[in-house]
């Protein structure tokens, strides 16, 4: 593999925008989901009993511990660590030199503060491979505050590998707990046929993608799984081609989640990932030139495309029917039988999933081995040594983050999870806490397949007529078109998509959301609308509310045209919360029951400086929606970012343009002119050695063309 110069700088910006997005997400909701009136309080989680603080971190790794010193409540301290969260990724965004270990470790060490009192409204995949990533980037990222030097390390690639085998698992689970769940829509392809318009938040494209013929969507579940359990396979090719391959086949996947379906900042973590597939050589292929076509007009990856297709017969039989076509029936022109049962893909995954590890142990080892030898390769004594400590520290602490990531990755097979070394399993457990690594399994089944499952709030003055309660995000409202909401994730609208894939019962907070909105707290209804006044009950609160679930489907297209009037359809299923009202006997049992009645009293608002400023910045969002206030937070960092980029290219050229202009016997401008170059190489991380490194990373495309 080439360099990761690039990739790994493209990776660490990317990793500071994700940031900047789950804070500001974040905090615009918790005064809804944790302040003292919203749905569960933080400070039910945190109990102050007079411990010393290193024992408090330790039970609880959380800065929250750290807001009675600072005079401020837990509701104030969470909004405190996530404007410091937002204000630092922020600055990592727009300056390369806070793009630090120490800046990241920072990040990190914030989010999983907020994670130990999030309760179930963090408690999700996203978040828990946000924190795994954002810990990678503290070995990945370089020591810019401490030593003053973003050069490159000859441990980076060690370093940097971490991600591609982070990538591996998180895909390759992906695919294989479809399987393993007996879900009887993956093993009949017929997933997709349910996925577009029962997933939690759909886009308006989602709709389009569900008219497509059910031939389709059983090709594309077949695609799905190529892409999910074969490529990744491919992760760790020698063959340059092959890796790049699998890159766009994963970006391909993750592009058409991300156009119908609002998955947050999920899939763009992704993609993330698959940065480290990529080498300076593409990098600079995408910058400065056109793409290598073959004669046929297309890109030319011949050992992609033969894998694509072999697995494909070998994950199923393909039957075409033309004759169903002529009969008008789509449903049977793509018939696709599964060519094995469960419990051959099960001996299969058995005999795969050591192999598996053993791929990326010869993986690492290699990326150690050769880094190694750059070490050794490095001029001057003290600079080797140096670097030969770095190696050794940085190869010890990957071996170790490979070695307990085998637990989690393994718990897709039983067998071999129980193989492993108990002293593996004993370490896991001991930093499990703290999220450095997490199982991965996306879609393990399908919901939804006899119609979507949709909770609807209603309340009244007088018990007898009835006003529907709308959110912003969710389905409800059959006109309204889905939103895009990416990336911002609206915690209470996906609450409610589980919430209705069961009963009340096991969903206590549900019971807080109904309380609270009987009272008519402010902040849990900006949960539900942003701009209050488009709530129904924003002058009054309602007297009664009661809950029911419906069964939505998308509607099908109008033989006049494509868009619909109506976006869903709907009937009515059964009754999904009684009729309460404040002091009635079934809502304060249940809030009694989970643990929801507020016993203790709340402590005074705090009016030091710190508190009055965070109050003030509240009162500045306050009504703004929080997918506008990302979209453009966002829009002017890259905006800037961009402004920077093309204002230090006109520079360089600028220098560039006055070197070739000075004359010969100018010695002295032409070193002034060599000194500024060196200034800016400096500042773009390309040490001195960098055209010594493209040159190489040219020789070896060059080889691997001739091998290929």
């Amino acid at each position: 593999m080439g360099e990761i110069i690039l990739p790994r700088r493209m990776f660490l910006w990317c990793m500071a925008v994700i940031y900047l997005v789950a804070f500001v997400s974040l905090y615009a909701q918790i005064p809804g989901l944790y302040g003292n009136e919203g749905l569960l309080p933080a400070r039910k989680q945190l109990r102050y009993s007079g411990k010393p603080l290193g024992e408090q971190l330790l039970s609880s790794p959380t800065l929250l511990w750290l807001g009675p010193k600072l005079g401020l409540d837990t509701h104030t301290a969470m909004e405190l660590l996530c404007l410091v969260g937002a204000a630092l990724s922020l600055a990592a965004t727009l300056v390369g030199a806070l793009r630090d270990s120490v800046v990241f470790f920072c990040l990190w060490a914030l989010y999983l503060s907020m994670y130990q009192v999030g309760q179930v409204f963090l408690y999700f995949q996203w978040d828990n491979l946000l924190l795994e990533m954002g810990f990678l980037c503290i070995l990945v990222a370089p020591l810019t505050i401490v030593r003053g030097s973003r050069g490159v390390r000859e441990h980076d690639r060690v370093t940097f590998w971490l991600i591609r085998w982070l990538l591996f698992r998180l895909m390759f689970a992906s695919g294989v707990v479809k399987l393993t769940s007996r879900c009887p829509t993956w093993w009949g392809l017929t997933a997709l046929t349910y996925h577009y318009e029962t997933q939690c938040i759909p886009t308006s494209l989602a709709w389009f993608a569900h008219q497509l013929p059910v031939w389709w969507q059983k090709l594309s579940v077949m695609g799905t799984f190529v892409i999910e359990i074969a490529v990744p396979l491919l992760f760790f090719s020698p063959l340059r081609r092959l890796r790049l391959g699998a890159f766009y086949l994963q970006v391909l996947l993750q592009v058409l989640i991300i156009l119908t379906g609002n998955y947050n900042f999920f899939n763009l973590l992704t993609l993330i990932l698959c940065l480290s597939l990529l080498d300076d050589q593409h990098v600079h292929f995408w910058l400065r030139r056109a793409p290598r076509i073959s004669k046929n007009g297309t890109m030319y990856l011949p050992g992609v495309n033969r894998l694509t297709i072999r697995s494909r017969s070998i994950w199923t039989k393909l039957e075409l029917d033309w004759c169903a076509e002529a009969r008008g029936c789509n449903s049977n022109l793509f018939s696709v039988p599964a060519a094995f049962t469960y419990h051959q893909f099960n001996q299969f995954l058995k005999t795969a999933t050591i192999p598996c590890v053993w791929i990326g142990i010869l993986s690492l080892t290699w990326e150690m081995v050769t880094s190694m030898f750059r070490c050794a390769c490095v001029s001057g004594f003290l600079k080797r040594f140096w670097g030969t400590i770095q190696w050794t520290v940085f190869g010890a602490a990957a071996a170790a983050m490979f070695t307990i990531s085998l637990v989690p990755f393994t718990y897709i097979e039983y067998d071999s999870n129980a193989r492993l070394w108990p002293g593996v399993r004993q370490t896991f457990d001991l930093v499990n806490r703290y999220q450095l690594v997490n199982s991965y399994g996306l879609f393990r089944r399908m919901t939804g397949v006899g119609g979507r499952p949709e909770v609807v709030i209603e309340g009244s003055y007088d018990g007898v007529s009835w006003t529907e309660i709308e959110f912003m995000y969710k389905p409800g409202n059959l006109s309204a078109a889905p939103a895009v909401v990416t990336p911002h994730q609206p915690r209470l609208d996906w609450q409610m998509w589980f919430a209705a894939l069961g009963t009340h019962t096991q969903a206590p907070w549900f019971t807080s959301l109904m309380y609270r909105l009987l009272q008519g707290k402010q902040d849990v209804i900006e949960l539900i609308q942003t701009d209050v006044s488009l709530y129904p009950f924003h002058q009054q609160p309602p007297v009664y509310l009661r809950a029911h679930r419906y069964k939505y489907w998308f509607t099908k297209p109008k033989a006049d045209g494509p868009y619909p009037q109506r976006w869903w359809k709907r009937i009515y299923n059964e009754e999904f919360y009684p009729t309460v009202q404040l002091g009635s006997v079934v809502l304060e049992s249940m809030l009694n029951h989970h643990g929801l009645k507020d016993k203790s009293p709340l402590r005074r608002t705090s009016n030091t400086s710190v508190a009055q400023a965070v109050r003030w910045v509240r009162s500045q969002v306050r009504g703004v929606p929080t997918h506008s206030l990302i979209w453009t937070i966002l829009a002017c960092s890259i905006t800037i970012c961009l402004l920077q980029q093309l204002q230090r290219r006109s520079k360089l050229t600028s220098v560039s343009g006055r070197a070739e202009d000075a004359p010969d016997s100018s010695s002295e401008h032409r070193r002034k002119t060599a000194e500024e170059e060196e200034e800016e190489e400096e500042e773009e991380e390309e040490d001195g050695d960098k055209s010594e490194n493209e040159g190489e990373e040219e020789d070896t495309f060059k080889g691997d063309e001739e091998d290929e």
